[in-house]
This record gives C-alpha cells, sequence and structure tokens, in this order.
C-alpha cells in the first residue's frame, strides 16, 4: 500500500504520522502559533525530528463555526510557507489542507506533494479534477455541509453505512479524474456529534471497504476533551490513547499536533503487531 510523493514512494502498510501546522489566527488548538519564519521553521524542525512522515499546512480554519477566508488571503497564508518550508527541508512531504482546486494547484507548483481536501471535492466542483491533472496523492474527508453549517447536519440513515457510500461516490469521480493515489479520512467531528465520533472510531474497519489507507484525525479535538470535561490544551493523554485504538482498527496515518507521542504510539502499536 504505497502512495507517490513527488517521486518518492511512501509505504502505507507501516502507519505513518502527519504533522499539523496551522498557519491561521483562529485554529481550534494552535491558532496564531506560527506567525512569523523562526515559529514556523523551529516547529517544522521539531515535527521532522521527531518523526513526522508529513507535514500539513492549513490556512483556512475548519473547526465548527469558523469564520470566512477569501482565496486571496489563503494564498498569502499558505503559499509562502510552502516556500519557506522547502527551502530549509528540500527533502519534507507537505500536504495542503485546502478545499479549494486554485489553492491545491498553486501550492503543489510552490513544491508541496499532498492536497487534504476536507470536502473531497464537493465544495468546489473543480478540485478533483485539478487533482488529477496536478498528478498527486489526494485526501478525501467525509463531511456535511461547510465549517459553518456542518455541526447542524449530524441526522443519518446508517451512519457507517452512509459514510461508506459517500467515498464509494467521490472515489468514483476520483478515479474518473485519473487520481491514483487516494486517502480517505472519516472527518472526525465534522458534521458528527460526539457519540458518532466514537462510533466510527469503533468502527474504523469498516470503512476498509473502499480497499483505501485510512486516515485518522482525532488530535486534540472535543470528542477528548468534552469527553473528559477538559480542554484542547489538556488533551494530548487522550488523544494518545484514541490513536492506539485507531491503528488497531486500521488506520494508516494519524494526523496530529504532538508527533513524538504520535510516533511512539505507532513503536508500540508494530511492537503489537509484531508479537
Amino acid at each position: 500500500m504505497t502512495i507517490n510523493c513527488k517521486g518518492q514512494l511512501i509505504d502505507l502498510s507501516q502507519p505513518k504520522v502527519m504533522a499539523v501546522l496551522n498557519v491561521t489566527p483562529d485554529s481550534f488548538y494552535d491558532g496564531g502559533s506560527y506567525k512569523d519564519e523562526n515559529s514556523i521553521l523551529y516547529q517544522v524542525e521539531k515535527h521532522l525530528y521527531a518523526g513526522a512522515t508529513f507535514i500539513d499546512v492549513g490556512g483556512y480554519s475548519s473547526r465548527p463555526g469558523a469564520d470566512f477566508v477569501s482565496e486571496d488571503e489563503e494564498f498569502k497564508r499558505v503559499v509562502p510557507v510552502v516556500e519557506l518550508i522547502l527551502k530549509h527541508f528540500p527533502e519534507s512531504l507537505i500536504s495542503i489542507d485546502t478545499f479549494r482546486s486554485e489553492v491545491a494547484k498553486q501550492t503543489i507548483e510552490a513544491g508541496a506533494a499532498i492536497i487534504n481536501d476536507i470536502s473531497a471535492g464537493k465544495l468546489d466542483e473543480k478540485m478533483i479534477e485539478t487533482v488529477g491533472n496536478l498528478g498527486v496523492p489526494y485526501i478525501m474527508m467525509h463531511m456535511r455541509g461547510n465549517p459553518k453549517t456542518m455541526q447542524k447536519q449530524t441526522d443519518y440513515q446508517d451512519l457507517i453505512k452512509d459514510i461508506n457510500f459517500y467515498f464509494a461516490e467521490q472515489i468514483a469521480l476520483a478515479h474518473k479524474a485519473k487520481i491514483n493515489d487516494i486517502i480517505i479520512d472519516p472527518g472526525f467531528g465534522f458534521a458528527k456529534t460526539l457519540e458518532q465520533n466514537f462510533k466510527i472510531l469503533n468502527k474504523l474497519n469498516l470503512l476498509k471497504i473502499a480497499d483505501k489507507p485510512i486516515l485518522a484525525g482525532v488530535s486534540r479535538k472535543s470528542m477528548i476533551y468534552k469527553t473528559l470535561n477538559t480542554s484542547a490544551k489538556e488533551a494530548l493523554n487522550g488523544t494518545t490513547a484514541l490513536n492506539m485504538i485507531a491503528l488497531q482498527n486500521g488506520a494508516s496515518i494519524l494526523r496530529v499536533h504532538d508527533v513524538k507521542e504520535a510516533v511512539e504510539c505507532v513503536s508500540l502499536y508494530q511492537q503489537l503487531q509484531a508479537n
């Protein structure tokens, strides 16, 4: 199970870690933390040194109720960061967290390797065709509506079946557009209630019907800190616990804020699998 990132084959049969780098002022956990070149480079170096395979750069907060960001503003936030990272860490594999085809195009042209789309092509009708033309891996996430409206859209006939149907449709479109490398993300916290998030995590292996690698992004999310009656800042231990469950239930990529702990989690999981 490999994906091609800029000519480099990444083997996802061994789980990998994707580090979150939000260059937004309003992300739920680390918003506004990385405003200048030094703070960005320090964080990227820390993530890479700790063992991250991918750095996921986002310029548009997708937390519930997030404010609208213009396409121009997203460009200004993201493209210079891609160029900066690659200038100092040319071997790094950058994923771009965007649902806009033009942002996808410009950031891949600037040297990014993967597109990570919270809407699986549903918020920009040109996205899937654009990714196909760019020839890069595509992470498609399950969501309903948009970040402003998604939490009002949590009624499902059959949660897992509905998610699998959604992916079947979007994967068919992606294959038609000649996208070779597809990763699916069930979208923890996106148009899901707290209970639904845990149901998905518990039944994650049922998404393997799509025959695609699965990305799990539970890091410091409300499903953890609301359950534990704490805050995102206090949710690292809970994140690690759920990351292990995600790996045991079939996740190939952990998308996290805390790379060292996630890499340790993968190492312990692999030791479990080996015995």
